[in-house]
């Protein structure tokens, strides 16, 4: 979408949409500081929530633990709401029980599997192709011409079983009741995943923007996610960059059903609109694709305070 695209449809945002997400927490964003450029940082996004209503976010990175950022912009902006996460990445030592104990120490409340060094993710090898490249193929790129990028991650093995090593973070995850979320695994990945997780206590499972390519999830196979009991996610940025069609998501999360969907932005590129006004445009897309507004703060503020304060 253009500029001049995203601006008219940013002035087509109704009071409706801005007041179904009242008290929304928006589950992933990518704002700065970063590795990555950003359009705006920690800070100036917390006061952007704040003043539209929106309750807080849980900042991603995909290469950092951001735990630490979270407890500075909670005390630099007074009323907002910003929980720290970590992405299981070779930054942070891959599937590493240590990264994921010490997330939780410091509060954050959701641990992402592997994402750009996921072996199921192939946009930032060497050999990936070149359509649509997110950013942060870029520096992925750059780390394996250099000799310096690992073998990429799997959480199971040959015979399609979880490996003990995410068994190790699993066991973590349930010590400090965080959010286990998929990340950029593969369908098969995420089965096994979800099944192990009910198994060693996990309480709280999100299915990562299950409509992104590298996932690409049917809508037969998240209401079965969600029959096992993960809560799907679906990401602005995703069917907003032209992904996968908004039809798609729209009947995807119909077939899964709102009380088991959340909505999220993934936003914070330059390239892409402002994290809460991207909210609000995915709100007035889901009014506008006939769901409720009470249905829209189900998935923006119903669902998502569950999973954080819960």
């Amino acid at each position: 979408m253009t500029p001049e695209a995203s601006t008219e449809e940013a002035a087509k945002i109704s009071d409706v949409a801005w007041k179904a997400l009242e008290g929304a927490y928006d589950l992933q964003i990518h704002v700065g500081p970063d590795v990555i450029a950003r359009r705006i940082d920690d800070i100036d996004c917390a006061k952007d929530f704040l003043a539209r209503g929106l309750k807080g976010f849980v900042l991603k990175s995909h290469y950092i633990q951001t735990g630490e950022r979270a407890q500075v912009v909670t005390k630099a902006v007074p009323g907002s709401k910003v929980f720290g996460a970590v992405t299981l990445n070779h930054s942070v030592g891959g599937l590493n029980p240590v990264a994921v104990e010490l997330a939780g120490r410091t509060g954050c409340k959701i641990v992402w599997m592997p994402t750009v060094d996921a072996q199921n993710e192939t946009a930032g090898r060497l050999d990936g192709g070149s359509t649509k490249l997110p950013f942060w193929a870029k520096i992925q790129r750059e780390l394996a011409a250099e000799g310096i990028a690992p073998p990429p991650l799997s959480v199971v093995d040959e015979s399609g079983g979880l490996i003990q090593a995410a068994r190790r973070c699993l066991e973590r995850i349930a010590k400090h009741n965080m959010i286990l979320a998929t990340g950029h695994l593969g369908r098969h990945e995420i089965f096994a995943l979800v099944r192990a997780s009910r198994d060693m206590g996990v309480k709280k499972v999100v299915v990562t923007h299950a409509e992104f390519p590298s996932q690409s999830l049917t809508g037969d196979e998240q209401k079965e996610l969600a029959d096992m009991g993960a809560i799907i996610e679906h990401c602005f940025t995703t069917t907003y960059t032209n992904k996968a069609p908004w039809e798609t998501a729209f009947a995807n999360i119909r077939r899964t059903g709102v009380s088991r969907t959340c909505i999220s932005t993934d936003l914070g590129q330059t390239i892409n609109p402002p994290v809460a006004q991207g909210f609000a445009m995915f709100a007035q897309r889901l009014l506008d694709a006939g769901f409720s507004a009470d249905e829209v703060r189900t998935m923006a503020v119903t669902i998502p305070t569950q999973l954080i304060e819960e």
